[in-house]
């Protein structure tokens, strides 16, 4: 087990991400702005499903929209790069699913697990074992399902879609989302359950 730790730590290092540290540095500061934004508290994503909250939305749109014109501009100058991986319709279709629920039961979205956990929240705890053993029994059982969770539709992209125009794509879509994220109202969910106590206090 050790080995295969070390192993991942050794994988990072030495496949152009960076030096280790430079990714955890990366890690601390996501983990502050998810702090600071209060996105790992319960009654965010809660108030988010009942749509009394818009806290998760409009930080999600400004995230994707600044970090997909961001991230355009690394690969185009050559200090990053991705690999595109195929759309599997069944994998996406039950995944989707499965993440919904989670989601709903733990009121958290996977980045902000870890976060909690450093809070010490035993609930959030409990999700992040599950998704380690779910992730394990997923690459256990994998050779034997990879058959059925297709069909696979290949490698898809919008710049092959629209014959290029990457940066044209990176651009509309970030304005678009950007300009949502404005327009949305600025509701904060309060918790019942929060207020109760107060009161009696």
């Amino acid at each position: 087990m050790l080995d295969r730790i070390s192993n991942m730590f050794s994988l990072v290092a030495n496949q152009a991400h960076g030096s280790v540290w430079l990714v955890l540095f990366i890690g601390f500061c996501f983990g502050a702005i998810i702090l600071y934004s209060r996105l790992d508290k319960f009654e965010k994503m809660a108030g988010f499903m009942i749509f009394e909250d818009t806290l998760v939305p409009r930080m999600a749109m400004t995230t994707v929209a600044l970090s997909s014109i961001g991230f355009y501009f690394l690969v185009d100058s050559g200090y990053a790069s991705y690999a595109i991986k195929p759309t599997i319709l069944g994998g996406l279709i039950v995944g989707a699913i499965i993440f919904g629920i989670g989601l709903v039961i733990l009121g958290k979205c996977p980045s902000a697990f870890f976060v909690s956990v450093s809070e010490g929240r035993v609930d959030t705890f409990v999700g992040v074992v599950g998704g380690m053993v779910g992730g394990a029994v997923f690459t256990l059982v994998y050779p034997w399902i990879e058959n059925i969770i297709g069909p696979n539709l290949g490698k898809i992209r919008l710049s092959d879609v629209f014959g290029g125009y990457d940066l044209a794509i990176v651009l509309v879509l970030s304005s678009v989302l950007l300009i949502t994220a404005y327009l949305l109202p600025t509701i904060n969910y309060e918790d019942p359950a929060d207020n109760r106590e107060t009161r009696v206090k």
